[in-house]
């Protein structure tokens, strides 16, 4: 039987796709054959969809339409693709768009991901590519048909800012839901502003003018996590000297932001399961059940589909949770928002200088190009607490590299380039080399003057090739001179 899930993107013919924009010939691929590119006018991107089909194996016939940038092929009810041989993982691989095509990725599986007898990690499907799961025969096939994916308009959601692809289009989802009372679940890095935008979420909703409150799961001792979500009566238990109201019902009429909810006990899960099913709580020592109306957005740095393939985390409360999933990219995943974020906390920097009667400061050249290379391993975070620091701390008109306190020193040597070593090794290596290749294409164009043969022949590099990394980390290349 076909496992499926619904697109909530409309798909269009490829016929009303845009046309691709005037180009210098031979730069660019036809964008009608990629896989994801974005509209002339901005607030588009489009998908093409394809499909996933068992055409040999215990599973043979079954199949997923591809409407989505990644899904996910297990044994697992949770994955997109079910798939039901024992010799496949609970979450095995997931599949995922990007402009060069569709990645396979192994998610690390018992039996591996082969392909013409090899076993692989992760390789870019093309028309017609098999690759075997266990003991099933899957075959990679492109349709003629886009999903048209909507864009914000807006580079802002509430306090939370973003000019990049990836955050506009969560701009336009948050701003499709948050006058709804459907449950969300935002997934993400640590630091990467998963507060804010569920405070978007309530400032946008009609519950606006109600109670927003935050409960950390992971900052609550768990011997008191029972009474702080849903409150207890006097003498439930030693030192319960008073009734207490807990967060749901603080938060009745309003919206209640559960974060860090992968730290919630397995025994408490069936609990909150069950309030958000019927609106109900009973607080401990209590007997009558008590009504709430509390909007739920939940947020987690932890991949909860594994939780739920470990058992760690209940299935059908992740269903509840995640009607509405968005994943949040990291920082390094979309530089372009680095200088919009860098300004915005510089600002409010110079600010605070004003209020002491000190003179404004701004970034040098040297410190800009240190502010795009860096990897940002806390995120947006990390970048507010760098700039609001450099900002107290500069000397002069201008925040240097030194102030940035980004460059550390061994044996005499400044290293800018940090190595994550929680990563599996392919991966590491990859954003290594991203992390090299904008802060050398930075400090080429930035000797060169933004002259573009000038510093192809300096690199060694074809003049349009070196124009089209440019274009992938964002930096400007001007004319020739």
């Amino acid at each position: 039987m076909t496992k499926r899930k619904p697109s909530s993107y409309p798909r269009v013919r490829p016929s009303s796709a845009p046309r691709k924009p005037p180009s210098i010939k031979g730069d660019e691929p036809d964008l009608t054959q990629q896989t994801l590119f974005i509209s002339d006018t901005q607030d588009f991107k489009f998908l093409r969809t394809s499909r996933l089909v068992v055409v040999r194996g215990p599973d043979a016939g079954r199949e997923l339409t591809i409407e989505k940038e990644q899904v996910t092929i297990g044994r697992s009810s949770i994955c997109d693709l079910v798939l039901g041989d024992a010799s496949i993982s609970g979450i095995h691989c997931e599949v995922t768009a990007d402009p060069a095509g569709h990645l396979v990725r192994d998610l690390g599986s018992t039996n591996g991901i082969f392909m013409l007898g090899h076993r692989v990690r992760e390789v870019y499907l093309r028309p017609g590519t098999e690759f075997r799961l266990g003991n099933n025969l899957i075959r990679f096939e492109p349709m003629d048909t886009l999903v048209k994916i909507p864009l914000s308009t807006k580079e802002r959601f509430g306090p939370a800012y973003g000019k990049s692809v990836k955050m506009r289009e969560i701009f336009a989802v948050l701003e499709k839901v948050a006058t709804s009372n459907l449950a969300l679940l935002l997934r993400g890095e640590t630091g990467t502003g998963k507060e804010l935008l569920a405070s978007g979420v309530h400032s946008y909703s009609f519950r606006k003018n109600r109670p927003f409150m935050v409960l950390d799961c992971g900052a609550v001792p768990a011997d008191i996590i029972e009474s702080t979500l849903f409150g207890h009566e006097k003498g439930a238990f030693t030192g319960a000297e008073r009734t207490h109201r807990g967060v749901f019902e603080e938060a009745s009429g309003g919206t209640l932001f559960i974060d860090e909810i992968a730290e919630l006990g397995i025994n408490l899960q069936p609990k909150l399961l069950r309030v958000l099913q019927q609106q109900e709580i009973q607080r401990v020592g209590g007997l009558k059940p008590i009504s709430v109306d509390a909007r739920i957005v939940a947020a987690t740095h932890q991949d909860l589909r594994a939780m739920v393939d470990k058992g760690l985390f209940r299935e059908d409360l992740f269903y509840r949770l995640s009607v509405v999933e968005i994943v949040i990219p990291p920082l390094r995943e979309r530089p372009e928002d680095i200088p919009m974020l860098a300004d915005l906390f510089l600002a409010e920097g110079n600010q605070q200088r004003e209020q002491l009667n000190m003179d404004p400061v701004e970034f040098s050249d040297e410190a800009w190009a240190v502010l795009q290379s860096h990897s940002w391993p806390g995120n947006v975070r990390e970048l507010r607490n760098v700039v609001e620091r450099s900002v107290q701390l500069a000397e002069g008109e201008q925040i240097g590299r030194r102030d940035l306190q980004l460059d550390w020193l061994r044996d005499g040597k400044q290293r800018n380039l940090a190595v994550d070593c929680r990563l599996p090794y392919k991966e590491a290596k990859s954003r290594l080399t991203q992390q090299f290749e904008r802060q050398y294409l930075m400090g080429l164009m930035q000797e060169f003057s933004g002259n573009l043969s000038a510093a192809s022949r300096k690199a060694g590099l074809a003049r349009h090739h070196l124009r089209n990394l440019c274009r992938r980390y964002g930096i400007p290349c001007g004319a020739d001179s």
